[in-house]
């Protein structure tokens, strides 16, 4: 059984104010065709479909027009989770008619999908909270998907019918999932979970600028009233891959007890991605046995760099030989840009989403003692902004957490 594993789509997302929706239909359409080339029996969408829970009249377009097509005229299911940008009613909203085209909606941890078969033979034979069963006409041996779309802790135990317990989320969660497994899933099928949360292996604690941390733009999980981190541990060991969707880079979390795999975002959203190749998980199955997975790049969809230059000609040739990318540039410049300059840096490329002078030369210019660095993040420039209205003081990680929060949102 060949599966096809993507996540965030974020249809709508704009970077910096400039829309990505026409990239988003060519990488979508590409991933359709990787779909059919790839022979895929079954596509999951592990979460954030939308960037926001009110998405645009075109966002909510494309969405329901790639599933369509992913679903192969109902032949094969396309399973689609809510993530914590998502609206879990806006997502389950079109489930009677979503479920005639072969598509499988999920919005809340503890939704219960109804068997049914589609026109096109595909059957939904058990279901449970939380889980579901398929046949396909093409296999003698079902599959069995565990779905846990994204809900903050509180919500989270309130679905799992433990709100009044003092356990973690991670054992409440191990808990559930294990009873699912023990209860459904056996080695004469295909056994795999779906989720939208931040897994991690146990004691790993990433440094800033490690890949398995929440991206930079992305409305996070870990943060005051969110959701704690989830161990590889924690997963069935009946389980022979997990289909991860948050993350915005591609990576396995872990090989055990099986691969615990991050696809990646569909695009570079925020500079934090820089020059990432995003990517599609394809994975074979056989009832039993270890899965096999593949990466599959996406070559669709504009790479995003950051890039200095200390005069403006080599800069105006780099835009011109690169147009097809999103650049956030510095210019190192002895007193400041001119009209002039600005115009040939603007007019040599559209997809310049900030121009950043570095000044040397301030001797001429009446500014404060500490000069703005307009070149490092967000975050670095609001921590030296606490510490001078604190005497000194850094902002402790409660603070820091709810000012990625509101960057996120």
């Amino acid at each position: 059984m060949n599966i096809l594993h993507t996540a965030d789509w974020h249809l709508g997302k704009k970077t910096d104010g400039i829309d990505r929706l026409p990239e988003q239909q060519k990488v979508l359409a590409e991933i359709c065709t990787v779909a059919d080339r790839e022979n895929a029996d079954v596509v999951i969408v592990a979460g954030d479909l939308f960037d926001t829970v009110n998405p645009s009249n075109q966002a909510e377009k494309l969405y329901y027009k790639t599933l369509k097509r992913l679903t192969n005229q109902g032949k094969r299911p396309v399973i689609a989770i809510a993530g914590n940008h998502d609206s879990p009613y806006r997502i389950e909203n079109p489930i009677p008619l979503a479920q005639e085209c072969g598509i499988i909606f999920s919005g809340f941890p503890h939704t219960q999908i109804e068997p049914f078969t589609s026109d096109a033979g595909v059957k939904i034979t058990k279901s449970a909270p939380g889980f579901i069963e398929i046949e396909l006409p093409q296999y003698d041996y079902p599959l069995r998907v565990l779905l846990t779309p994204y809900a903050n802790e509180f919500r989270l135990k309130k679905y799992l019918g433990a709100e009044d317990r003092e356990e973690g989320l991670r054992t409440l969660l191990t808990e559930h999932w294990q009873e699912n497994a023990d209860k459904y899933c056996d080695e004469k099928g295909v056994n795999i979970l779906t989720t939208h949360l931040f897994v991690t292996k146990k004691d790993n604690t990433p440094a800033p600028d490690a890949e398995n941390i929440e991206p930079e733009g992305e409305k996070p999980i870990l943060h005051v009233g969110g959701a704690q981190a989830i161990y590889t541990e924690n997963f069935p060991e009946q389980l022979q891959y997990v289909a991860l969707g948050h993350l915005h880079r591609q990576q396995e979390v872990a090989a055990a007890p099986c691969p615990i795999v991050y696809s990646s975002s569909i695009l570079a959203y925020s500079f934090a991605e820089e020059n990432q190749t995003k990517y599609v998980m394809s994975v074979e199955i056989e009832p039993g046995k270890s899965a096999a997975t593949e990466r599959i790049a996406l070559k669709e969809g504009k790479r995003l760099h950051r890039k200095t230059f200390e005069k403006v000609e080599p800069a105006v040739a780099w835009l011109n030989e690169n147009p097809d990318t999103l650049v956030e540039l510095t210019i190192v410049t002895d007193d400041y840009l001119t009209g002039t300059e600005r115009r040939l840096l603007l007019n040599a490329h559209d997809g310049i989403v900030a121009l950043i002078p570095r000044v040397l030369n301030t001797e001429s210019y009446d500014l404060p003692e500490n000069n703005i660095d307009l070149g490092r993040s967000t975050e670095e420039l609001f921590i030296d902004f606490f510490k001078k209205n604190k005497n000194g003081q850094e902002p402790n990680e409660e603070i820091m957490a709810i000012l990625k929060e509101v960057l996120g949102e």
